[in-house]
C-alpha cells in the first residue's frame, strides 16, 4: 500500500513518461552489468534536476519506501540493483556540463554526464578528465563517483577521488548539502572523500566539480608480446621498480588476445603471444624518450618477442581499442561473464595468476585475464552459460577461491568495482567486527533510517533478506 501511494504521488510529480511502473518497462532496470543479481524495482523515476531528485526523495521518505540511485547501469558489483525493491532513481537524464572554468581547470557537471564526453567537450581547451574506466564511452560520472572508479590511466593520474573537488548531494531525508570546495586542500573534515566510493549508500550526488588536467605534451604507446605471462608480469614489476610510472601499464593474456582479435575490437595484437603488455608514456618529450629507452631495455632483458611503438595517434587508438573492448569481446566465448577486480601486490602477480588458472581449469571453466598490471588490479573474466545451473555453481566456487587466494597474499577485495552485493560476505575476511561497526556508524550518520540503497556493502541480515538473484555469487550471505 505504501509503495502504491508513493508511486501515485511520483506520477503526479513527473508524469507517466518519467515515472515508470509497468512491469514491461521495469525489466531493463532489474540488474546492472553484473547480471547475476536481479531484483525488480516497484518504479523507476527519471529526474532532470537537483530539485526533482529532492522532491522524489522526500516522497519516498514520507512513505518509507526504499530508493536506490542508478547511472548508466554499467557497474559490476550489483550496486545499482534495487535489493529491497522500492524506487530506482535513474539519474542519466541529468547530463549537462554546467560550467567549464578553463583558467582554474575545473568543470561542474551533472551526474549523468558520460565519462568520455567530458574530455571531448574540454579538448578544445587542451584539457581532459583523467580517470578512464573501460566503460568510459557509456558510464556516467555519477556512477564513477559512487564506485570511485579507476581505469587504465589511473596508475599515474589517480582514481576518481583524486579528480573530484566538490559534490552537491541530496541526503536521504531530502536535504541538499554541499561537500568540498573548488579550492583543493580546504580545511575541515573531508566529507567529500567519505562519499566518494560509498556506492550510493550515503546520498544521491546531483552535481560534481571535477579537476581537469592538461593534455600531455607528448604521448607514446608501446606494445610488447611475451611467451609467458610470468615474464610479462616480472617486466611490469621491473618497470615500476626502476622509478618509471607510466600513464598506463596493462596486460592481456592469450585467451583475451584471441577473443579481441576475433571481434570488432580487433587491434592487431600478435596471435602467437601468451601475453601482451600495453604501455602508455606521457609528459615532456625528453622524459618520454628516456623512459621509453629504459622500458625497451627491460622488455628485451625479459625476452619480449618484439617491441612495437604506435606509429601515430590513430595506431595508438587502435591498440587501445583492443584493451578497452576486451570485456565486450568476451561475449564471443559464452552468453554470460563474471568479472572480478581484487587487487594483489604487484610482485605477487607471477604467483597468483597461474593459481587462478589452476582454479578455473580444475572446475572446467573458461578463464581470460585482462588487468591493470601496474597496480596489481586483477580482472579475471570467467565466461559461462547462466542457463546451466551446474556451471553457475562452478563459477560460484571459483569466485570464492579467487578472492580467498588474493586476500591470502596481502590483497584487497576490490580495486574499482566496489563491494555492492557481490562481495559482502567477504568483508569479514578483510575487516574486523570493530572496523565494520565503524563503517556502519558512518553510514547511519548519513542514512539513519537505512532507506537509501539498503542491503549493500556491509554483511548484515538485512542486506540479503529481500534480494532474489537469479544466480547468487559468493559474497552474499543467504541466511
Amino acid at each position: 500500500m505504501a509503495a502504491q501511494a508513493c508511486i501515485k504521488e511520483l506520477k503526479r510529480l513527473l508524469g507517466d513518461e518519467r515515472c515508470l511502473a509497468e512491469p514491461g518497462r521495469l525489466l531493463s532496470y532489474e540488474c546492472d552489468a553484473l547480471t547475476h543479481f536481479k531484483s525488480m524495482p516497484s518504479a523507476v523515476v527519471l529526474p532532470e534536476s537537483t530539485d526533482e531528485v529532492q522532491q522524489v526523495v522526500r516522497i519516498c521518505a514520507r512513505h518509507e519506501v526504499p530508493f536506490t540511485p542508478r547511472g548508466a547501469g554499467t557497474g559490476l558489483s550489483g550496486g545499482a540493483v534495487p535489493a529491497e525493491g522500492g524506487v530506482l532513481i535513474e539519474c542519466s537524464r541529468m547530463r549537462r556540463v554546467l560550467e567549464v572554468d578553463v583558467e582554474n581547470r575545473i568543470a561542474r557537471v551533472e551526474p549523468g554526464v558520460i565519462n568520455a564526453h567530458l574530455s571531448q567537450q574540454v579538448a578544445e581547451h587542451g584539457l581532459a578528465y583523467a580517470p578512464d574506466p573501460s566503460s568510459q564511452t557509456v558510464c556516467t560520472l555519477g556512477g564513477n563517483v559512487a564506485e570511485n572508479s579507476g581505469g587504465p590511466h589511473c596508475l599515474k593520474h589517480g582514481a576518481t577521488t583524486n579528480h573530484i573537488l566538490a559534490l552537491r548531494m541530496v541526503m536521504p531525508d531530502g536535504e541538499v548539502v554541499e561537500l568540498g570546495t573548488p579550492v583543493a586542500g580546504a580545511a575541515g573534515l573531508d566529507l567529500r572523500g567519505v562519499v566518494l566510493g560509498s556506492e550510493g549508500t550515503l546520498g544521491i550526488v546531483t552535481e560534481i566539480t571535477c579537476r581537469l588536467v592538461p593534455v600531455p605534451e607528448c604521448i607514446e604507446t608501446l606494445l610488447a608480446p611475451f611467451d609467458s605471462m610470468g615474464a610479462a608480469c616480472t617486466a611490469v614489476s621491473r618497470i615500476v621498480a626502476a622509478g618509471i610510472i607510466p600513464a598506463a601499464l596493462e596486460a592481456l593474456d592469450e585467451r583475451t588476445i584471441a577473443a579481441v582479435e576475433a571481434s570488432v575490437y580487433r587491434a592487431g595484437y600478435p596471435d602467437d603471444a601468451a601475453a601482451v603488455i600495453l604501455v602508455e608514456l606521457d609528459g615532456h618529450p625528453a622524459r618520454v624518450e628516456a623512459e621509453r629507452e629504459q622500458i625497451h631495455a627491460i622488455f628485451r632483458d625479459m625476452g619480449a618477442l618484439s617491441i612495437e611503438t604506435a606509429r601515430d595517434p590513430e595506431h595508438a587508438e587502435q591498440l587501445w581499442k583492443g584493451r578497452k573492448g576486451a570485456f565486450g569481446a568476451m561475449g564471443r566465448l559464452a552468453p554470460d561473464l563474471y568479472v572480478q577486480d581484487a587487487v594483489v601486490p604487484r610482485s605477487k602477480l607471477p604467483e597468483v595468476l597461474p593459481e587462478i588458472g589452476r582454479i578455473c581449469d580444475g572446475l572446467g571453466l573458461k578463464l581470460a585475464n585482462v588487468f591493470h598490471a601496474g597496480e596489481g588490479n586483477l580482472h579475471p573474466n570467467i565466461s559461462y552459460d547462466g542457463r546451466d545451473a551446474a556451471e553457475v555453481e562452478k563459477v560460484v566456487q571459483a569466485g570464492q577461491q579467487i578472492i580467498e587466494l588474493c586476500l591470502s597474499v596481502g590483497g584487497v577485495l576490490s580495486g574499482e568495482h566496489g563491494i555492492g552485493l557481490e562481495k559482502q560476505g567477504f568483508m569479514k575476511l578483510m575487516f574486523s567486527d570493530d572496523d565494520l561497526e565503524s563503517m556502519a556508524r558512518v553510514r547511519a550518520a548519513f542514512n539513519p533510517t537505512g532507506i537509501l540503497n539498503p542491503g549493500k556493502i556491509l554483511p548484515t541480515p538485512r542486506a540479503c533478506v529481500e534480494v532474489k538473484p537469479v544466480h547468487r555469487l559468493p559474497g552474499v550471505d543467504a541466511s
